[in-house]
C-alpha cells in the first residue's frame, strides 16, 4: 500500500503500503543524542537542520467515474471528477530539484509543492522512473527559499543505526518520528511490478502522506526515500514495518532523470529461482548453488542468447522448483548464488550492454553472451 497517497487516493497492493510522509513532527522531549560519540546530533538537532527542505506535495488528477443514472444524468455518460493525493518530497539542491515516490505523482495533471510558509508553489516534472518509483519535480524558487538536504551513503548503513523520518503524515506537515534501521537488503515491488532490491527497514513510524519523504541518519544526511510500509493485513496504519529506497539507488536514477528526464533499465528476460541446497542433493543436481531458469522471456535478449528455461515443475513440500533448464551460475565472471546477484548484474549495465552469463546445462558448463534489452513498462 502506497503510504504517500491520501485515502481517496489509496492504491494497495497486497499488504504494502507505500510510505506517507512522516507526520506529527513531534519528538519526544527525553530523546537526546542518537548520534555515534563524537559526532553527536540530537533528534531535534536533526529536525532543525533538514525540516525546511522537506516539502509536501499535492497531487492532482482526473478520473472518469461513471454517474448514477437515477440522479442527475438519466444518460449514463461518464464524468470527470478532481481527486488529490498528498506526500512528501524533499530539496535537493538550489536549482529547485525535488525528490519524491513516482506513486505520488503518478497520472497527475497538476503537482504542487508546500514549504513551510504553507503557500503552495508549482512544480514541474522533471522525469519519473516507475521501476524505482522515484520522481523529481523541479520549482520556480529563489534560491535562499530552498534548503538542500545532504545525501548520506547508503551502503554504509547498518542494523541498529538510529534514523528519523520526516514527513506529512495525514496531512500533518513536517512530523518527525524516530526508530532504527530494523533489516536490510529488503526487496519490494514497484509499481510496476519490478523489483527493488537493497530497500531499508525501519521501525520508524511511516503513515499516508510519508511517502516521497527523506530518511534520514544520526548525522542529519538522507539514506532512504520513505515508500511504503507493511501491515500484516491488520489495518492501514503503521505497526513498525516500514521501507525506504536506498539513496544510493536514487541518486543514480535521479542523475538521469534530471540530464535526460528519463531513465533506461537493461533486461535480460527471464526468472529464476535460487536453489536450495537440500533441493539440489534431492534432485542431484550438478550444483548446489546458482539459479534455475523457470521462465524466459519470447524476444528477450537471454531467448536469442539461447537460454533454455525449465521443462518441468516438481513441488516439494508445497514449494515447486523449475527443473530441466539452464542453470545461471555466474554473471560477468562473478557467482550468482541469489537472484538479486544477477539483478544488481543487469542493474549496472545499460540497453544494448553485454552480459556473460555462466550456466550449467546439463552437466556441461558453458558461457552465454547476452545481449541486453531496454525493461518494459512493467512486469
Amino acid at each position: 500500500m502506497h503510504p504517500g497517497s491520501s485515502p481517496l487516493t489509496l492504491r494497495q497492493a497486497a499488504a504494502l503500503l507505500a510510505a506517507a510522509v512522516i507526520g506529527g513532527g513531534v519528538v519526544l522531549g527525553g530523546v537526546a543524542a542518537f548520534a555515534k560519540p563524537g559526532n553527536r546530533l540530537t533528534i531535534h538537532d536533526v529536525y532543525r537542520r533538514n525540516a525546511p527542505g522537506v516539502v509536501q506535495i499535492t497531487a492532482t488528477s482526473v478520473q472518469q467515474v461513471q454517474p448514477d443514472p437515477f440522479f442527475g444524468n438519466p444518460f449514463g455518460l461518464p464524468q470527470r471528477q478532481s481527486q488529490e493525493a498528498l506526500g512528501s518530497g524533499f530539496v535537493i539542491d538550489k536549482a529547485g530539484h525535488i525528490i519524491t515516490n513516482y506513486h505520488v505523482v503518478q497520472g497527475a495533471s497538476k503537482v504542487e509543492v508546500s514549504f513551510s510558509n504553507n503557500e503552495k508553489v508549482k512544480a514541474r516534472v522533471v522525469g519519473v522512473d516507475p521501476s524505482t518509483d522515484i520522481a523529481v519535480l523541479q520549482v520556480d524558487a529563489h534560491s535562499r527559499a530552498l534548503t538542500p538536504l545532504a545525501l548520506g551513503n547508503s551502503d554504509t548503513v547498518q542494523v541498529g543505526d538510529a534514523v528519523v523520518a520526516i514527513g506529512n503524515p495525514f496531512g500533518l506537515d513536517r512530523s518527525i518520528t524516530s526508530g532504527i534501521v530494523s533489516a536490510l537488503q529488503r526487496p519490494i515491488q514497484a509499481p510496476n511490478g519490478f523489483t527493488i532490491d537493497h530497500v531499508i527497514q525501519t521501525d520508524a513510524a511511516l503513515n499516508h502522506g510519508n511517502s516521497g519523504g527523506p530518511l534520514l541518519n544520526a548525522q542529519g544526511r538522507v539514506i532512504g526515500v520513505n515508500a511504503q510500509i507493511q501491515t500484516g493485513g491488520t489495518s492501514d496504519g503503521n505497526v513498525g514495518v516500514g521501507f525506504a529506497i536506498p539513496i544510493n539507488t536514487v541518486k543514480n536514477v535521479v542523475a538521469q532523470l534530471i540530464a535526460h528526464g528519463k531513465i533506461q533499465h537493461a533486461f535480460l528476460g527471464i526468472s529464476a529461482k535460487q536453489i536450495d541446497p537440500n533441493v539440489a542433493k534431492l534432485f542431484h543436481l550438478p550444483v548446489a548453488q546458482g539459479l534455475l531458469v523457470d521462465t524466459v522471456k519470447a524476444g528477450s535478449g537471454a531467448a536469442k542468447a539461447g537460454l533454455r528455461r525449465s521443462t518441468n515443475q516438481v513441488t516439494v513440500s508445497g514449494e515447486t522448483w523449475p527443473l530441466g533448464g539452464d542453470i545461471i551460475v555466474t554473471a560477468d565472471g562473478l557467482p550468482t548464488p541469489t537472484i538479486e546477484r544477477l539483478r544488481d548484474a543487469v542493474t549496472a549495465k545499460k540497453p544494448g550492454d553485454t552480459l556473460k552469463l555462466g550456466i550449467v546445462r546439463g552437466a556441461k558448463h558453458t558461457t552465454l553472451t547476452v545481449k541486453l534489452g531496454r525493461q518494459p513498462p512493467s512486469q
